[in-house]
């Protein structure tokens, strides 16, 4: 290469570069281009984080029926390609990945027509409040209920890709909270629980979800947002919660399964409501600048903690919110700010 190419090739780098960044989404493609039509069997897969646990994701992914699968995300590149097209031995037709870079994507028609192409779509880690800032109130958000409600597409998470996909979330506007934070004043910023419409399938409209739980200590932050939704909008909303590589899978029938690798690892789901049997479960302190106090007797909070198996064995059924094998009742509540842990 002489010297005088070289700016005009350094230029062109840079002007490339600056295209690229221009954009308002990158997608990444794998498989058959020509369109499937098949007829998934719908479902919801919860995963809690880290990595993904395997089993679930074939689960996840037959589901499509041997469908498109599309992945959504906010940063990264197209680490599910691969991993969903041929790693896990289902067949499914293709995968894309659809980057967002910002909240013009939103707008793009490719990305409209691929949602309502897919039999199945996965929204990746990272940080939920661009999902939120970027899809609420537009055509990405009702296009994603619309296939949920009429096309019976399956639906899956992980992480922040969990967080969004409850009727209840924590939205991580104003960045993540500790449960030392969320207790010590439940009103604090941090606690960004947002009700307004987006994701949710009708089975998660009233729960809450929570990720990397056990690992990061993130019982008290989870029991502050619910004590939030009793105090700000008047339900008795419930919660779904996943330790790392532990998932959720929730069939049509409303019987979820839970996937982990017990009895290697001891992470477990929580499905965590407030007890039936307490009429009136307004906390004794949930206000601004004090410790939450919610100690309404044996037990405020009734949780059936359980863990995940290889062969998703593990049940609870959200149909009745009682029903559950392989797990253990635990009783939660929380005393000036302390959250008190028993088990059954």
């Amino acid at each position: 290469m002489t010297q005088k190419n070289r700016p005009a090739l350094l230029l062109a780098f840079f002007f490339l570069a600056w295209a690229a960044a221009g954009q308002s989404y990158q997608s990444f493609f794998t498989g058959n281009p020509v369109d499937a039509f098949t007829n998934p069997t719908g479902g919801i897969c919860l995963m809690g984080g880290s990595s993904e646990n395997d089993e679930a994701m074939r689960w996840f992914l037959r589901s499509a029926n041997g469908g498109d699968v599309l992945v959504l995300r906010a940063s990264g590149a197209d680490g599910y390609n691969t991993y969903f097209y041929s790693e896990l031995g289902v067949a499914v037709n293709s995968v894309e990945t659809l980057v967002f870079n910002n909240a013009e994507a939103s707008r793009e028609a490719y990305i409209h027509d691929k949602i309502q192409k897919a039999e199945a779509i996965w929204i990746a880690g990272g940080d939920q409040w661009n999902y939120v800032s970027y899809w609420r109130n537009t055509p990405v958000d009702s296009l994603i209920q619309e296939a949920i409600k009429t096309r019976h597409i399956a639906i899956g998470g992980t992480s922040a890709g969990m967080a969004v996909l409850g009727g209840f979330y924590f939205s991580a506007r104003f960045d993540t909270v500790t449960s030392d934070t969320a207790l010590a004043n439940p009103y604090d910023q941090r606690v960004a629980v947002d009700s307004a419409a987006f994701l949710a399938p009708a089975i998660l409209s009233n729960v809450i979800t929570d990720t990397h739980y056990a690992n990061r200590n993130r019982q008290g932050r989870h029991v502050a947002f619910l004590a939030r939704i009793l105090v700000d909008y008047g339900a008795r909303a419930t919660g779904i919660a996943c330790d790392e590589t532990v998932a959720v899978c929730i069939p049509q029938d409303g019987v979820a399964r839970v996937f982990g690798n017990y009895p290697e690892s001891e992470n477990k789901a929580y499905f965590i409501q407030i007890d039936e049997s307490i009429r009136d479960a307004t906390p004794a302190s949930c206000t601004e600048n004090k410790p939450l106090d919610w100690n309404l007797g044996a037990a405020t909070l009734k949780v059936f903690a359980v863990h995940g198996t290889m062969e998703g064995t593990n049940t609870f059924d959200l149909n009745d919110w009682k029903t559950g094998t392989g797990g253990q009742w635990e009783y939660w509540s929380v005393a000036k700010g302390l959250l008190k842990i028993e088990k059954e």
